[in-house]
């Protein structure tokens, strides 16, 4: 008997991150004809170190992309505790084994640069990038929709993702106006690059400081270092300052961070000569909505678990894989497909959302010294007894829980050599 075959579909997908090049792979796969629109001028190869976990690693796997992401890892053995002069107060240590959790290092930590460009390779041949464009509005029927281009442009597809981030334009369009999905844990964080210089090793180090701050070095290459500041602070003005210039960005955080301790001058004398730098409020995205019609959203954009999830990147890879593996199954009805996506990813969006709880976090984040002074301690001795590890690798699940990919027909379609029985396991 000869397979019918299925309906090959048009889709615009608005951004050209993680999210977004990950389910034109698989769409492209499929034999739909994929148009991925960006609104920066080139490939946003750029940004902070990110990692994968858990169901994210299996994701990876299932495209045949594991050696590759493996070839491109940070070498990061683990996350050291220092106090104001620089002293280790202790590390905790990568899990390895192959078994049970990450800890909060990952076994696969990646510059989001590099696992971008990976993706982008590997749908560039099959997908039609667009960059310096954004879907500035759209009209939709019930068997199409139409997108309107910022180049006064507009053309005519079967289906619009918006992958466009946490502040996404394709979900404001679709929800009721004055709708708040902005879930806040009360953190904010900016980060940017100096020069690495001789004492920065491969270790993570972390600095707790009173006043509810934090400070974050990681050191990705031989010439760069990564520099994190991130705050405990509620008020309209932390949240109002990622919108503003950077000058002014900039000009919070050296004002809040002067004078904490460590290494702070030599990070915020860096900020105006970094090659870039980016400030966010921490937080996640919560809606019971994810599509309407013919526009579904997809990523940061529908579910943003934000970075103390440890699941943004992977949640956007086992998202984009659930949406094309619903798709590809019934692309004559849309509409059913577009609701399995929705009830067959929600529970895993809720695990990694309800693993960030901002009362656990502000513990980390102290505001007063004596306060300071009992968390490094604290440190100090589950370090000292390798408590995080030994819990880490007793665990039976990671940040994801027990919820399991989906074994779609995508996924064993063209089997790769890369993926062995251990790595499908992860």
């Amino acid at each position: 008997m000869v397979a019918e075959k299925k309906k090959s579909l048009k889709v615009l997908i608005a951004g050209g991150g993680v999210a977004g090049p990950a389910l034109a792979f698989w769409l492209a796969r499929a034999g739909h004809r994929v148009t991925v629109a960006e609104r920066f001028p080139a490939l946003r190869a750029t940004g902070a170190q990110v990692d994968l976990r858990g169901q994210g690693i299996e994701s990876i796997t299932a495209m045949g992309l594991l050696e590759e992401v493996k070839a491109h890892l940070v070498a990061e053995p683990g996350v050291a505790f220092v106090s104001r002069s620089g002293r280790r107060l202790g590390a905790i240590m990568a899990n390895t084994s192959g078994q049970g959790k990450q800890t909060l290092t990952s076994e696969f930590e990646i510059m989001r640069g590099d696992l971008v460009r990976i993706l982008y390779d590997a749908t560039r041949e099959d997908v039609e990038y667009r960059f310096g464009l954004t879907v500035d509005a759209f009209d939709q029927k019930q068997d199409k929709v139409t997108a309107h281009f910022s180049d006064g442009s507009e053309e005519t597809f079967d289906l619009l993702v918006g992958a466009d981030g946490q502040g996404s334009r394709i979900r404001r369009a679709i929800l009721p106006e004055g709708a708040d999905v902005y879930w806040r844990t009360g953190l904010h964080m900016a980060y940017w690059f100096v020069p690495r210089v001789a004492s920065d090793s491969d270790m993570r180090e972390t600095y707790a400081a009173s006043g509810g701050r934090q400070i974050m070095r990681r050191s990705h290459n031989a010439a760069e270092t990564q520099a994190y500041f991130i705050v405990r602070d509620s008020s309209t003005e932390a949240s109002a300052i990622h919108r503003a210039p950077i000058e002014d960005q900039q000009r919070f955080w050296g004002d809040r961070f002067r004078n904490a301790g460590w290494q702070t001058q030599r990070f915020i004398d860096g900020m105006k000569e970094a090659p870039f730098f980016y400030s966010q409020e921490v937080l996640q995205v919560r809606t019971g909505t994810w599509s309407k019609g013919r526009v579904v959203l997809l990523g940061d954009a529908a579910h943003c678990a934000s970075p103390y999830s440890g699941m943004g990147i992977s949640g956007g890879l086992v998202g984009a894989y659930v949406l094309a593996g619903e798709i590809n199954a019934t692309p004559d009805d849309l509409e059913a497909a577009l609701g399995r996506y929705d009830s067959t990813l929600r529970p895993f969006v809720d695990e990694i959302q309800a693993a960030v709880k901002p009362r656990l976090l502000a513990f980390g984040f102290p505001r007063r010294r004596i306060a300071v002074a009992a968390l490094q301690a604290a440190f100090s001795v589950a370090c000292a007894l390798r408590i995080p590890e030994r819990i880490a690798a007793r665990a039976t699940t990671d940040r994801g829980g027990a919820w399991a990919l989906p074994g779609y027909e995508q996924a064993s379609a063209e089997p790769s050599a890369q993926h062995s029985p251990a790595d499908l396991a992860r």
